[in-house]
């Protein structure tokens, strides 16, 4: 007998199919992860019986009907996914997924990076990781404290400056990580050229691209997650188990510098998390000891970058010349130039 079941693509911007997918989702206890960009479904006749997105890298909201279960859809979908990700250009896939998927996920040719706390995974389809470790242990240095600082700096401010100077007078070497996602208001290529410029003065220190492994909470999917309340502590802990046992290893890295945080709840638990994790591993790697370095501050207030983005708003380069680099100042002069 000749199957029913048949599949379709399509993108965002097919609004009526894109609330069907929502609906299905929500009926079997799913949220909708809302920045997908490319869909599959399967349909038994006009029944959606299965579903998956594509949201850059990351293969989102996968799911199949209960009923449905056991038929091999998950593989199909997947199928599916792949095709339209190497179709553009997209080749290393990632998954975010709960440890009974290991298995289901593996045979579709994901390998798991990290478990964590057996509530979330993160699996990949390549050998990417790997190369990366092999890339960042060509810059591994010898000494007793092998310090790391992981920046997003949107943008680079005398506060950034002074951690990293900090953190490299403590330091045999210091490896600094820049965030390598564009979801901040400055481009990643302007912010690690920033960056760069801000800490050449510094001698024994590395600045490195960051990579898909250091996870960004703008990207962590969060529709499978039941307790919507472990969401940011779920986040943490695996952005911190990959750093602890894949890429402080390939630098031998001992220490992680962290500004004192005044202002932001979330980013101020992510810190308490941090000695949580990286002091007490769980036997997979040697503990990363947690030094808090205070932020430094102008006018009795903590330098931050929120506080650069809104001088510039209101065109404000006076104050703006009392907490950035004149890298950083000349920069921001250009840009708004340019505007």
């Amino acid at each position: 007998m000749e199957s029913s079941i048949s599949f379709s693509e399509f993108d965002f911007t097919n609004k009526r199919r894109v609330k069907r997918v929502e609906s299905f989702l929500n009926s079997i206890g799913l949220d909708f992860p809302s920045s997908i960009e490319y869909f599959v479904i399967a349909k038994d006749g006009d029944k959606l019986i299965a579903c998956g997105g594509l949201d850059g890298r990351v293969l989102k909201g996968i799911a199949v009907a209960p009923q449905r279960r056991g038929e091999g859809l998950i593989l199909s979908v997947m199928t599916h996914l792949i095709n339209i990700a190497y179709s553009k250009g997209v080749k290393d896939l990632f998954i975010f997924s709960t440890p009974n998927n290991i298995e289901l996920f593996e045979n579709c040719g994901f390998k798991l990076i990290e478990n964590c706390d057996n509530k979330i995974i993160l699996m990949e389809n390549s050998d990417k990781l790997k190369l990366y470790k092999e890339r960042l242990a060509l810059h591994r240095k010898d000494g007793n404290t092998i310090g790391s600082i992981v920046m997003n700096a949107n943008p680079f401010t005398l506060g950034h400056q002074y951690l990293a100077q900090e953190a490299a007078k403590r330091s045999d070497w210091l490896h600094l990580f820049v965030v390598k996602e564009d979801l901040s208001e400055f481009r990643f290529k302007d912010r690690i050229k920033l960056i760069r410029q801000g800490v050449s003065h510094i001698e024994n220190i590395t600045v490195h691209e960051g990579s898909d492994y250091i996870i960004s909470s703008a990207t962590f999917p969060t529709y499978f997650i039941k307790d919507k309340g472990e969401v940011n502590e779920l986040h943490a802990k695996l952005d911190l188990s990959v750093f602890r046992n894949h890429l402080a290893p390939a630098l031998g890295i001992s220490h992680r510098f962290v500004g004192t945080e005044p202002y932001c709840v979330v980013t101020n638990n992510y810190n308490k998390n941090m000695k949580k994790i990286l002091e007490n591993p769980d036997g997979k790697s040697n503990p990363i000891e947690v030094v808090e370095i205070k932020r430094v501050e102008q006018d009795g207030k903590a330098i931050s970058a929120s506080r650069v983005r809104e001088l510039l708003k209101r065109g404000d380069f006076k104050e703006l010349e009392k907490i950035v680099p004149h890298t950083t100042l000349e920069f921001l002069k250009n840009m708004q130039g340019k505007q």
